[in-house]
């Protein structure tokens, strides 16, 4: 990182970034200090997160921790979220298309996580966000997690978009753990994994209804994906 880049104020994502975790706790999707959020400026290949294990209730804008895609600290004196490196890994990998991300243990995601079961796109609320099932990842090898596990958490959420869009399914469920979820802005990522709590509360109980409920019809999935996303949306308003 040049002179210039070290010295220019890292407030704007710092504050997006306090505001976006301040708002987890209001959403019901955190208990105690499980939960981060991270905001990127990818012009600039540096992000600001959450400290780890700081008590939301107590989180300053001076507590924000602000590191570049390289791994060094460039702004902040505490030790910034455990899961850190997992979210150095996607904005290195996806910088088009992640901005901000959200990992938490909400429940009824981690449940799904937990089962090794994807989140299958049952209805039209789970079509408005994501364009078809949330993956879950594969098991993590012991040898994945004895070196350099979270960065390796994030080369095995790498391996469910091989064939998906980061963008059309903006969220992952990581095996045994819990779910981590993206959008352009930390509002944005808040939303997107708000949304994702609920519709995998939606699919807890409708699987419990009908074990052999089927997912969404293809055509209603893209009705629903397709007018809130891309060049020809129309919800909502201009």
């Amino acid at each position: 990182m040049d002179f210039f880049a070290q010295n220019m104020s890292y407030s704007t994502i710092k504050e997006e970034c306090l505001a976006a975790n301040l708002a987890l706790p209001r959403t019901g999707l955190v208990d105690l200090t499980f939960g981060n959020v991270s905001v990127a400026d990818p012009a600039r290949r540096v992000f600001a997160i959450k400290p780890s294990g700081v008590d939301y209730g107590q989180l300053r804008i001076e507590d924000i921790v602000v590191l570049d895609y390289e791994d060094n600290v460039v702004e902040g004196t505490l030790r910034p979220s455990s899961d850190t490196p997992t979210h150095r890994h996607l904005f290195r990998h996806f910088p088009e298309s992640i901005r901000s991300i959200v990992h938490t243990h909400s429940r009824n995601a981690v449940a799904f996580a937990q089962a090794g079961h994807e989140l299958p796109c049952l209805g039209t609320t789970h079509c408005d966000y994501f364009h078809g099932a949330v993956p879950v990842t594969r098991a993590m090898t012991s040898a994945e997690t004895a070196h350099a596990y979270e960065w390796e958490t994030g080369a095995v959420i790498m391996e469910c978009f091989t064939v998906r869009s980061p963008i059309d399914v903006p969220a992952v469920l990581v095996r045994n753990h819990g779910p981590f979820a993206w959008g352009t802005s930390g509002a944005k990522a808040v939303e997107v994994a708000f949304a994702l709590e609920i519709v995998a509360d939606m699919a807890l109980k409708t699987l419990a209804l009908n074990p052999a409920a089927m997912p969404a019809p293809q055509h209603l999935l893209d009705k629903h994906f397709f007018r809130k996303h891309g060049n020809s949306a129309y919800y909502g308003q201009a």
